[in-house]
């Protein structure tokens, strides 16, 4: 019995030195828009109209760019790809190949959102994870996710710490 209220003691102490709050680092509107303009640039580049979402590590939306030519779908598919990969903290490319059918994660693709189709990668650096950018118009999920790769390029640096 006296194990047991030494074990609830250490428990109520830890509780009570727990910290009430907690910090997190953010993109700002400028890197977010930074890195959508880069992924824009780098799919016209290589001939595709697309739309880039860039969403905060919760997966809300901070930049949305639509190229003048970008499907009507590419708007929700971009914001999509951007949130699975922030809410899953994994690529979309990732996801994709883990919740075929068949695989362990299989169930996720019913998920609403979630979007197994590459062109969502995480926006991390020093091991914090800052948010995702997805891109949707390209053909195919390898040629937008060479997009975004070039927005998480274009914001490196200026992540680094």
């Amino acid at each position: 019995m006296k194990g047991k209220w030494l074990i609830a003691l250490c428990l109520l102490a830890s509780a009570a030195l727990a910290e009430p709050t907690f910090t997190t680092r953010n993109l700002t509107p400028e890197s977010a828009l930074k890195a959508a303009q880069a992924a824009l640039e780098k799919c016209r580049a290589d001939g595709y109209q697309v739309a880039v979402a860039v969403v905060d590590r919760s997966g809300v939306t901070q930049v949305l760019l639509r190229d003048r030519f970008a499907g009507p779908h590419t708007v929700e598919v971009s914001q999509n790809k951007a949130w699975s990969a922030a809410s899953f903290r994994t690529s979309t490319s990732d996801i994709e190949r883990n919740s075929r059918p068949g695989e362990s994660m299989s169930g996720i693709r019913h998920f609403p959102r979630m979007t197994a189709v590459g062109g969502g990668l995480m926006i991390q650096a020093g091991g914090n994870l800052f948010g995702a950018i997805g891109v949707s118009g390209a053909p195919g999920g390898a040629a937008d996710e060479v997009c975004a790769a070039a927005g998480l390029k274009a914001i490196a640096e200026d992540l680094e710490f």
